[in-house]
């Protein structure tokens, strides 16, 4: 029987590790057995079932999160060979080796890969990106608005609070109290609907102080790393001009 001359292939991965909040930072490094189609998700459940690194150490498995798999989501962010993005669109044959998995630097540490990113619901909570509706009659049709609004504003819905735009800026941090383009973002859809506008003056005087619009240093990282391609200038630049404008009438009413 002839045998096959094909030399197999590996992927070699360095994770950094930290088993908790303030625990010693390590790396460690593995090599996995390549085929085709991997993302890193796959390459991470490969290492939950033989957690062995290349120098042929038995380990603990990586921690590390995901849930769709769709880039729907946003649970599996972390940064990947320096950038911030999604694991599960993260294919192996398109990147550069060794791969280097780290968590998010902005939040802080839960385990390994994982953190832990509730201060961005603290900041849609601060920002109120909701329509309050009370649900106890029938409110009948809600308003119509043109294809173009529509548009516009499922292009910014899309947001999956990944964290991806706060680890890329520079005001945002543990010690900082902006909410990020994210927020601001999310201020914009809810002013834009014609339910939500009813509330628009609140949504603007939560983002017209100490961390608010004012705090954003126009570096628009953001946007470059939005894996969603949400337009978070154009966001940011909208609710400036609102907040001005909103300024001006409380100046003069």
């Amino acid at each position: 029987m002839e045998k096959s001359n094909q030399v197999e292939k590996f992927v070699e991965v360095q994770i950094k590790r930290q088993e908790k909040e303030g625990a010693p930072i390590y790396w460690e490094t593995f090599q996995i057995k390549w085929r085709p189609n991997l993302n890193v998700i796959a390459l991470l459940q490969d290492l939950q079932s033989s957690p062995v690194t290349a120098e042929g150490k038995t380990t603990t498995p990586p921690a590390w999160e995901a849930a769709c798999l769709e880039e729907v989501c946003g649970t599996c962010s972390m940064i990947i060979n320096g950038k911030p993005r999604q694991a599960c669109s993260a294919l192996v044959d398109k990147l550069e080796q060794p791969i280097r998995l780290e968590p998010f630097s902005k939040f802080p540490i839960v385990r390994d890969l994982m953190t832990d990113r509730s201060r961005m619901f603290e900041h849609l909570k601060q920002v109120k990106a909701w329509i309050d509706i009370d649900g106890t009659h029938e409110l009948g049709s809600g308003p119509r608005y043109s294809q173009t609004l529509a548009l516009s504003r499922y292009k910014m819905s899309e947001c999956m609070t990944c964290g991806c735009c706060l680890e890329a800026c520079p005001q945002y941090g543990p010690q900082s109290p902006f909410v990020g383009p994210q927020a601001i973002n999310q201020l914009r859809l809810f002013n834009s609907h014609p339910s939500g506008s009813m509330n628009s003056e609140e949504r603007l005087d939560r983002v017209m102080g100490v961390g608010g619009i004012t705090d954003c240093g126009d570096a628009q990282n953001c946007v470059k790393v939005c894996p969603k391609n949400i337009p978070l200038t154009e966001s940011i630049a909208d609710v400036s001009g609102q907040t001005t404008r909103y300024a001006f009438k409380k100046l003069f009413s």
